[in-house]
């Protein structure tokens, strides 16, 4: 991957969070990382991890779904946000 996208901290924070269902909202310009992302924290937790497709416009929009912990990533400086 090109970003550093602090996989071990999402990581950290899907255990610390005991989740046992995750989602990762990436922008669009990331989805094409997704099933890496998605990959790597499989190996890193006990997680089932889903990647969200539809269309992402900024940490307002948190998709209405049943999970345990969204995770959300976009094209900026900032780290992810929980």
């Amino acid at each position: 991957m090109e970003y550093d996208l602090e996989l071990e901290r999402v990581a950290e924070e899907i255990t610390t969070a005991q989740a046992k269902i995750v989602l990762i909202q990436l922008g669009d310009g990331l989805k094409p990382q997704g099933t890496e992302i998605i990959d790597i924290l499989n190996k890193k937790t006990n997680a089932q991890i889903f990647l969200w497709l539809d269309t992402c416009y900024g940490v307002c929009d948190v998709p209405d779904a049943k999970v345990d912990l969204v995770i959300q990533f976009g094209h900026n400086e900032l780290p992810p946000t929980f």
